[in-house]
């Protein structure tokens, strides 16, 4: 399962976030460290295309992809090295597959800010600081841990060390431990380090609905954050973590009518699931029949048999072919029957390579 670690700054919204995405009752008061210990939410991925084929089906089950979000209490300066809560939180988020950065895009007096003010460039960078700095600290122990083994020469210490440092040299420049740039061998080399900074990093920006929104107030400091997380070759979405929370107690019939009464032009929830989806470089396929239609998720470029290992690694190891149809053009056809015989099942082999959207049936041995 797809694992997301939140984390930001103290008061701006990070628990309010994962409330609104979980639906769970974890403690987000106005006021910093709220959450003592991480929680962990499992979310369904929202797909429409997931609910039209099961109707489609007759499905007794409909099961959507699930990313598992884990809430880092709030980041200081000086968290790599034990400010506010410290390490125990960075150790939290070693192995989730990404980081959702939440940054505060509103002011508003009466909601403090850890620094005073709202400044988006600067407390990302906060963040990141606080991230590099402790992968630095991960890197040195490694290197100091090599040491005998590099003197007795060993080539797989010595490689190793070789790629450490190249990331050590990049922290110390202050980037992100990705901006070595590192080579699919390399970077398997140090994976059991779980780098922070090695992650992808999605940014979301947290407006307020009746709020002074950064990207309304067009006072600059917006648009020099988008071009700043760009720079830092990541994606931004922008989400109402308040609106999206209370939102959770509407009739999902009635959420858009809500959301332009309130000003929200977005489902921000949506907009952030696909975000992530897009920085991990993943996409979603479908099973579907009379027991159930489920979604499942794959990396972009994954072959068939790769797929079919989502569900079991007999379907990879024992694959013979694949039955595939573009979801929209089974739907078209009205049954997977119809589609047969109109010749829009497609037999694919080995290599075929999975597309967003396909429904498939698989042939093992």
């Amino acid at each position: 399962m797809l694992k997301i670690g939140i984390v930001g700054l103290p008061n701006v919204g990070k628990s309010t976030l994962f409330n609104a995405l979980t639906k769970a009752a974890v403690p987000a008061e106005n006021y910093p460290f709220c959450t003592i210990d991480p929680s962990v939410g499992v979310v369904g991925v929202p797909d429409e295309r997931l609910t039209k084929l099961a109707g489609l089906s007759g499905s007794e089950k409909t099961i959507p992809a699930a990313i598992e979000f884990v809430d880092i209490a709030g980041l200081v300066k000086g968290a790599s090295e034990g400010e506010g809560l410290g390490n125990q939180f960075l150790s939290n988020i070693r192995e989730v597959d990404a980081i959702l950065e939440v940054v505060r895009f509103f002011d508003d007096p009466d909601v403090t800010h850890v620094h005073g003010e709202v400044e988006p460039i600067r407390d990302i960078e906060v963040i990141n600081l606080e991230l590099s700095l402790s992968d630095r600290d991960s890197v040195t122990k490694r290197r100091e841990k090599l040491t005998r083994d590099i003197r007795a020469g060993m080539k797989e210490a010595i490689a190793e060390d070789e790629v450490l440092k190249k990331v050590e040299a990049v922290i110390n420049e202050g980037k992100l431990a990705r901006a070595a740039n590192l080579s699919p061998e390399e970077a398997k080399l140090i994976k059991s380090l779980n780098l922070l900074t090695m992650k992808p990093i999605l940014y979301a920006f947290n407006g307020k609905s009746g709020g002074h929104n950064l990207n309304e107030i067009k006072d600059g400091r917006a648009d020099k954050a988008y071009e700043y997380v760009e720079s830092l070759g990541s994606e931004y979405v922008h989400v109402d973590a308040r609106t999206e929370h209370e939102l959770n107690d509407v009739a999902e019939g009635d959420k858009d009518v809500f959301r332009q009464e309130l000003g929200v032009q977005v489902d921000g929830l949506e907009s952030l699931i696909r975000g992530a989806y897009r920085t991990l470089g993943l996409i979603t396929y479908f099973t579907t029949g009379p027991k159930e239609t489920r979604a499942w998720t794959v990396t972009v470029g994954a072959t068939a048999p790769e797929a079919g290992a989502a569900i079991h690694n007999d379907f990879k190891d024992k694959f013979i072919r694949a039955e595939v149809v573009g979801w929209d053009t089974l739907l078209s056809n009205g049954s997977w029957s119809a589609a047969r015989d109109k010749g829009d099942i497609r037999t694919e082999g080995k290599t075929y390579v999975v597309k967003d959207g396909d429904v498939m049936v698989f042939l093992h041995s």
